[in-house]
């Protein structure tokens, strides 16, 4: 699995970081940080879940 994120359409939601905190952050404006692009398998789940809790859609997943 390969995370990517287009931080520069951030709209600092944080809803990325509620629903999987071990694979995203954000920084002192609010904008998403990726913690790990290439994470395990056993955090797919919680992936989709922030991708979907993504409203502004910045987060994609190979």
């Amino acid at each position: 699995m390969k995370i990517q994120i287009e931080a520069d359409k951030c709209i600092a939601s944080g809803g990325c970081v509620f629903a999987c905190p071990d694979l995203f952050d954000q920084d002192d404006d609010g904008i998403v940080v990726l913690l790990d692009p290439n994470p395990p398998e056993s955090l797919r789940e919680k992936a989709l879940a922030a991708i979907d809790a993504c409203p502004a859609a910045v987060i994609t997943v190979e």
